[in-house]
């Protein structure tokens, strides 16, 4: 019964919430790159657009078809993103993938909303949907950027 009440405190209201409200939920018309990525193990998708302006995104659109924790993922992601530059979003990539490692250390502002993921940790095989639209933000900012 423990694993089952663990993977009921995954799914928390928190999540259910930010999966059901993604900032940015449509595509860009004039986006400098878009990116998808795919989940092989459970099928989850996201397509991120995105454009910058300054060395900071200032257009940011995804088109998300995940679980759960991949639409929650994508919702803090999309609240966060505009006006940020590429070493803050790889710098929340990382963080994230290492709380999801078992850190336990929360990312930075404004990234601070992956906290949400601590208990994901113990769920591996949910990593790669929650990890899609950061690691697709952080290769469209990549690609425009050049490196």
């Amino acid at each position: 019964m423990t694993g089952e009440t663990d993977l009921i405190k995954l799914y928390s209201g928190r999540i259910l919430s930010l999966a059901a409200d993604i900032p940015h939920a449509e595509r860009l018309q004039n986006a400098q790159a878009s990116v998808k990525k795919r989940s092989p193990l459970c099928g989850s998708a996201v397509t991120v657009d995105l454009a910058m302006q300054g060395g900071k995104v200032s257009a940011f659109g995804q088109d998300v078809k995940a679980c759960a924790l991949g639409q929650a993922a994508a919702s803090v992601v999309g609240g966060a993103i505009i006006g940020c530059t590429q070493a803050q979003a790889l710098k929340a990539r990382d963080q994230l993938r290492a709380l999801l490692k078992g850190s336990g250390i929360v990312p930075d502002l404004p990234f601070d909303g992956f906290e949400v993921f601590l208990p994901a940790s113990a769920y591996k095989n949910r990593h790669a949907s929650i990890l899609l639209s950061i690691e697709a933000t952080c290769e469209a900012i990549e690609q425009i950027i050049g490196a």
